[in-house]
């Protein structure tokens, strides 16, 4: 195993996209661990000076290289991976997320959020958050301390090559804006492999967020995840893996994406389904059933056009 480390930089970052033909930053080897610094905040989203909150140098450099953006997240990568081909399997262990500003932003945005007819807006109503590192909490303007939970928004790999270049905004096959609080330090991310190497992106950091993130955005801000990137070779012509799955320390983790937020949980669920079989000899009609009494399913974001569900499955249930 070999430790690198990536920073944030107008060479190693892009704004809001994924794409095959994104050339890597970094290609390191399976087993290798990766510390990822991811910055937030486009232009004119930036907290005031005299309000105590400090905006970092690499921020700053990164908007003055004014770098083409498709949406508002800045993308730390991409990570390639040695001998990652379409079919296998990208194991990110997520061993750290730490927290890398004293500050972070929440927004209203026009015509966006689950609930754009109830809270119409004439511009983006912002307000800036102070974050306490220490005592790993927030104060919101508004009243209420709230204890942090960061994880990273964003963490995908390249979609297939015949898509071109996507948004990020859109959570898909390859990952992306997943939004799953769930997902923090101690979890793993399974993602399937859609192109050479690969490429790792993540950015879009949060202090905290609910599931949900019914207004469009969490606490955004900057962090700095560990990852320890493992290959799984696909074994013959089926790849192993057709949609992100989870594992978290207690629960296995299925997903489902789709602008209905029914076929979400519906293409959720039958990945839980697909899971429990292939772990154990139980027909699919008793899976089902098994999901119905053990299993919890979560709106995990209504916000980013593709709607997604997750399912947790004990790791006890299964023995």
């Amino acid at each position: 195993m070999t430790d690198h480390r990536l920073a944030a930089t107008p060479d190693t970052v892009l704004w809001g996209r994924f794409a095959a033909a994104t050339k890597p930053v970094l290609t390191v080897q399976s087993g290798d661990r990766v510390v990822i610094e991811t910055l937030t905040g486009p232009p004119g989203l930036l907290p005031p000076e005299g309000q105590g909150m400090h905006v970092s140098p690499a921020l700053l450099e990164i908007h003055a290289a004014n770098l083409p953006m498709r949406f508002g997240h800045l993308l730390t990568g991409p990570v390639a991976i040695e001998g990652a081909e379409p079919g296998d399997m990208l194991e990110v262990r997520i061993e750290k997320v730490e927290l890398g500003a004293d500050w972070g932003f929440n927004a209203l945005v026009p015509f966006e959020g689950t609930l754009p007819e109830d809270f119409i807006l004439p511009a983006l109503d912002l307000i800036h958050i102070p974050i306490d590192r220490e005592r790993k909490t927030c104060r919101l303007p508004f009243g209420p301390e709230l204890a942090l939970a960061p994880f990273f928004g964003v963490m995908g790999v390249a979609p297939p090559p015949n898509y071109g270049e996507l948004s990020s905004r859109e959570p898909r096959l390859h990952g992306g804006n997943l939004d799953n609080k769930d997902l923090g330090a101690g979890s793993t991310l399974f993602l399937p492999v859609w192109s050479e190497g690969a490429n790792f992106l993540c950015g879009d950091g949060h202090g905290v967020q609910g599931h949900g993130e019914v207004c469009i955005t969490a606490l955004e801000t900057a962090l700095t995840g560990t990852f320890t990137f493992i290959l799984h070779k696909k074994p013959g012509a089926e790849p192993l893996l057709r949609l992100p799955r989870g594992e978290t320390p207690t629960h296995y983790m299925t997903m489902g994406f789709s602008s209905d937020l029914d076929e979400a949980m519906r293409i959720a669920l039958r990945e839980m389904i697909a899971f429990i079989t292939s772990r154990t000899d139980m027909t699919p009609a008793d899976a089902y059933r098994l999901c119905s009494l053990a299993a919890d399913f979560h709106v995990t974001q209504t916000v980013n056009g593709e709607k997604g569900v997750h399912g947790l499955l004990g790791k006890g249930v299964l023995g």
